[in-house]
């Protein structure tokens, strides 16, 4: 008997081509994803203002911008698994309207004071969510050989984060407070009614049995659970920390305006956002694992090169996007290796734990990097332990990441090329 995946049934091989509807559905997803991004990083842009405005300690607005990132990355523990029992097409319009929610609630009264802010930004976490729910979704609709493209796409919507950065503060300056609140609000009721009407999960999908506890147990005594959990770690992670704290460090360590340092993260960011699905397409050529490898070993030198804080033009900025363009590459590539080694119905749930191990990856570095700028008075001694974990996880994905394919047969290459299946 051939043991096959649940989401390779109906394939015709490698060359079988892909329906127009499963693109429609990736759109959909990504278009998802970046909405309720955009909310989830609502409140990033604006805590310079809520500082002043309401006389917030350092600690307070560190606490206030980091809240709706750690509720948006455990959260994703379990919207993964209820997106394996329940499927993306219910999933995806009801964390869209529960996101509306704490969005409407900072808009018009939560913004008045810190208490206020910390309930809003708690549930507005739920916007981090969404990103377990595509995953699964969009996995089931393409066949191994373009689920990395596939899900490089999707992933780009973390590029919502930008469209938050980009306009928030820009919204408050031409009309209130509430501005930005309320269009973000419109926008995430606008994709709700959408996804409710048009999106669907894959044919043939079968929702597993057992509890969400049991399929969470299961996901995490796989070996690829904790192997692309300390990878995205490392590469989402880096991103997440450089887009919140690179405005602060090329303020600091270089003396840049406030708006020019904003803007080049934005650069930052862009740049990150475009090579995630090229990360997913070349992994599909040639392998996740080597993806990988060549993104970590950009980062240590590119990591490695900014300790010394060279000249801004044109080593460090050529530093800081070689570091953009791997970090998104190897974001994309963790998860093209997900998508090759997790059994089928385990997708969320192993989605769950891997984003939020990377949303909780961008959590710890703003504040190392911080507390040893205060000890040393310098960024140096920060970017050399990126460097050194960043080569860490360099000699981890050489070594350790073979793990069996999903149906136990065979090994893995360290290329990460997916395994012919074999009689059970």
């Amino acid at each position: 008997m051939i043991k096959v995946s649940m989401a390779d049934s109906g394939r015709t091989g490698p060359g079988a081509p892909v329906p127009g509807r499963a693109w429609l559905m990736l759109a959909l997803a990504t278009a998802g994803f970046a909405v309720n991004f955009w909310a989830w990083a609502l409140l990033s842009p604006l805590g310079p203002r809520f500082k002043d405005g309401l006389d917030l300690s350092s600690f307070e607005q560190s606490l206030l911008v980091a809240v709706p990132v750690v509720v948006g990355s455990l959260g994703r523990i379990p919207a993964g698994a209820l997106t394996d029992r329940f499927g993306g097409r219910v999933m995806f319009p009801i964390v869209s309207a529960a996101t509306i929610v704490p969005v409407l609630h900072l808009g018009l009264a939560g913004h008045s004071s810190l208490g206020a802010l910390l309930v809003g930004g708690f549930f507005l976490g739920i916007g981090g969510t969404a990103f377990a729910v595509g995953v699964p979704l969009v996995n089931a609709w393409f066949p191994p050989e373009r689920r990395g493209l596939a899900i490089g796409v999707f992933g780009a919507g973390m590029g919502g984060t930008a469209i938050s950065a980009l306009t928030t503060v820009k919204l408050v300056d031409a009309g209130s407070m509430s501005t930005p609140f309320l269009l973000t609000a419109a926008v995430l009721a606008a994709y709700a009614a959408a996804a409710a009407l048009l999106l669907r999960d894959a044919p043939g999908r079968t929702a597993p049995t057992e509890s969400a506890a049991s399929r969470l147990s299961a996901a995490l005594r796989l070996p690829i659970t904790w192997q692309a959990s300390a990878l995205y770690a490392v590469a989402f992670g880096g991103y997440v920390a450089f887009s919140v704290y690179l405005p602060t460090y090329l303020k600091t360590g270089y003396g840049l305006a406030q708006a020019d340092a904003a803007n080049r993260m934005a650069g930052f960011v862009v740049l990150a956002v475009a090579m995630r699905p090229f990360g997913g397409w070349l992994s599909d050529r040639i392998g996740p694992v080597r993806v990988l490898a060549g993104s970590l070993a950009t980062v240590v030198a590119g990591a490695a090169t900014q300790a010394f804080t060279p000249a801004l033009a044109p080593v460090g900025t050529l530093a800081f996007l070689a570091m953009a363009a791997a970090l998104g590459a190897g974001s994309g590539a963790a998860f093209a290796l997900v998508a090759l080694r997790t059994p089928a119905d385990q997708v969320g749930s192993v989605t769950g734990v891997v984003g939020a191990a990377g949303g909780l990856g961008g959590f710890l570095p703003p504040l190392v990097m911080g507390s040893l700028f205060g000890l040393f008075d310098s960024y140096a001694m920060g970017l050399v332990l990126l460097a050194t974990v960043s080569a860490g996880a360099l000699a981890f994905t050489l070594t350790a990441v073979h793990a069996p394919s999903p149906d136990g047969a065979g090994k893995s290459r360290a290329s990460g090329q997916r395994e012919p299946r074999t009689a059970a």
